[in-house]
């Protein structure tokens, strides 16, 4: 497919740039089915917009996928993944599912509008360029950072299974060595978890990360007796505040009455290898900081010099960019108008970015008349479904079509949810859920991810950081 240079059936060509030995993989002069819809990025927009074009185009659009990775991450059962619950590879469904779409493995490095191509960098550090004749940008979302010295150095984020696989390890050496620890105020601080963070994310984590640790210590002799603490902090008034209020007391009640500790209305003055130290005065000395206070659009749409919103690509309901047919935009990387709530834009969640994917792919269809609904595209216009939140255990939170839940409901409907919302792996999510109910939780440090692979402030292989090398690709020919 890729690098060989090679052509596609729709007649275009793939370039590697190499030594300035390179060539442009254009779009240009096709007309008709033959043109090339390329998808920038393969979360939750990307993923379902390629998956729904290439089933309508069925194999009249030329549709590619351009993703640093082979597969789409859910990141909703990544909890479950770092709590030792999930197989990692259960939470990732493989591009190659997607039918009719070619995939371009690499990060996305640039974007010319004006000449209508993209620049890839393949893990390997070659180059390509990539032309279209429309683009869909649907490049998610990063780690919100924050101006607070010290945690760049010292917090790990969690958007990643590369992440997930850390903080599991992390989390049961930090056990193993406190139960070797002499020293009472060492064992106190690895024993102490901070979460920074109660939005969904934040909370998810806290709830199943606490319930991995306290299944380790009662493993460990040494550590009989011993409190863990885990610490729930965020400046927001409650947990998670885009829930429904009572929803979001359920939620509290739930973790405070296993001990955790929440403290709204804080936040993280500074950070070091000895703890933290919160705005509130109190030093915690631990040597775990769990970073999930939130995410902001991909920096590349900042790059593109077209109209922003809230730091989001404008676009209009139907998805596409004012006075660029061509562009499109969804997910948390679009400023996409709220219909239901006028002058507001959708919030940055999985269902709208999802719902979002799967639209602007029909929009695209019905230019070129494919699909059903002929040529008619169709605004965007979401009615939420409801949230759902793990709370760990035989615990969760849910409001399906506005009715509240608590305990095991929650928890069926959390599940069912998240099971449903899974294009691929239903049968081994399932299995994974069965077999931790029935076995006990196998707690191993498998070693694979260091500290060092995962820093808050650089790009994982879902959201790779800047090209920092090499020269900007130059493309010597058209194909």
């Amino acid at each position: 497919m890729a690098g060989d240079g090679g052509l596609t059936p729709a007649g275009h060509q793939f370039g590697c740039v190499r030594s300035g030995n390179g060539s442009l993989m254009s779009a240009h002069g096709k007309t008709g089915p033959g043109q090339r819809v390329v998808i920038a990025g393969g979360g939750f927009a990307g993923f379902h917009a390629a998956r729904t074009l290439g089933r309508l185009a069925k194999g009249r659009l030329d549709v590619v996928l351009v993703n640093p990775t082979d597969y789409f991450l859910y990141l909703p059962l990544l909890p479950e993944v770092a709590a030792g619950i999930l197989d990692p590879r259960s939470v990732a469904a493989p591009l190659a599912t997607c039918r009719g779409v070619r995939h371009v493995l690499g990060a996305v490095t640039d974007i010319d509008t004006g000449g209508k191509h993209l620049a890839v960098r393949d893990p390997d550090g070659n180059r390509r360029m990539v032309g279209y004749d429309q683009l869909v940008i649907a490049l998610g979302s990063v780690n919100k950072l924050l101006p607070i010295p010290g945690v760049a150095d010292h917090a790990h984020g969690f958007r990643s299974l590369a992440e997930a696989l850390y903080l599991r390890d992390h989390l049961l050496r930090q056990i193993e060595i406190a139960d070797l620890a002499e020293d009472r105020a060492e064992r106190d601080a690895r024993c102490t978890f901070v979460v920074v963070g109660a939005g969904y994310t934040g909370t998810e984590v806290a709830a199943s990360g606490q319930l991995l640790t306290r299944i380790a210590a009662r493993r460990r002799a040494g550590l009989a007796g011993q409190k863990l603490r885990w610490m729930l902090i965020d400046i927001a008034p409650r947990v998670m505040p885009e829930l429904d209020p009572r929803l979001s007391a359920i939620a509290s009640q739930v973790l405070s009455a296993r001990g955790l500790e929440i403290r709204t209305g804080t936040s993280v003055e500074h950070a070091s290898a000895d703890g933290v130290k919160l705005s509130d005065g109190e030093f915690v000395p631990t040597s775990s900081l769990i970073w999930c206070v939130g995410v902001r659009p991909d920096p590349m749409v900042a790059r593109l010099g077209l109209p922003m919103q809230k730091g989001r690509l404008t676009v209009d309901e139907y998805l596409t960019v004012p006075g660029h047919p061509e562009l499109h935009a969804c997910g948390d990387a679009a400023a996409v108008p709220d219909l239901t709530r006028p002058g507001s834009v959708t919030a940055m969640t999985a269902q709208h970015a999802q719902r979002q994917g799967r639209l602007v792919a029909n929009n695209i269809a019905a230019s070129y008349g494919l699909g059903s609904g002929g040529t008619r595209r169709r605004p965007y216009r979401h009615q939420d479904l409801g949230f759902v939140v793990d709370l760990g255990g035989l615990k969760a939170a849910a409001d399906p079509l506005g009715i509240r839940l608590s305990g095991l409901p929650a928890k069926a409907v959390t599940r069912g949810y998240h099971l449903l919302a899974m294009p691929v792996n239903r049968t081994r999510i399932a299995t994974g859920w069965a077999l931790d109910a029935v076995f006990s939780r196998q707690l191993v440090q498998l070693g694979l991810v260091r500290s060092g692979a995962v820093p808050l402030t650089a790009g994982t292989p879902e959201h790779p950081g800047p090209p920092t090398t090499g020269a900007p690709p130059t493309p010597d020919s058209t194909g």
